[in-house]
């Protein structure tokens, strides 16, 4: 029995969840400033498919995760004199984290997920037709 497919699969759930957590973080921190006193930047996860000859013959590429990495948007500034990170004029640099292409973001990295979720359990009630075949 070939298990290729599920590594495929291993490798696409944890991807997914990788993003689920770089866009949760993002979204925690939409109003956070790092240890140096700069707003935070939005994270992104860098996938790449495995591709070598055996899995392009065969048809299975595993996705894998090669860095995380912070975007460099322009901040945001905004008056806010009462802010204890405003600048000498008043104005505060706002992360440029957008809370609906994160929103967005989620959501598809939730049907993402969820469809490999399916097709592992696709696969795994293929199996057991196929134990029960030879049984």
């Amino acid at each position: 029995m070939d298990f290729k497919a599920l590594d495929v699969i291993e490798s696409g759930l944890y991807a997914e969840r990788i993003r689920l957590n770089t866009i949760t973080t993002n979204i925690a921190n939409i109003e956070s400033y790092q240890p140096n006193g700069q707003p935070f930047k939005e994270l992104v996860p860098v996938f790449k498919a495995k591709i070598t000859g055996e899995t392009f013959k065969d048809g299975t590429a595993p996705v894998e995760v090669v860095a995380i990495k912070q975007i460099d948007l322009p901040t945001q500034k905004v008056y806010d004199p009462e802010n204890p990170m405003a600048d000498k004029e008043g104005y505060v640099e706002k992360p440029n984290i957008s809370l609906v292409k994160e929103m967005a973001d989620l959501i598809t990295a939730t049907r993402t997920y969820e469809a490999n979720l399916n097709a592992l359990t696709l696969n795994r009630d293929l199996m057991l037709k196929t134990i029960e075949m030879w049984g």
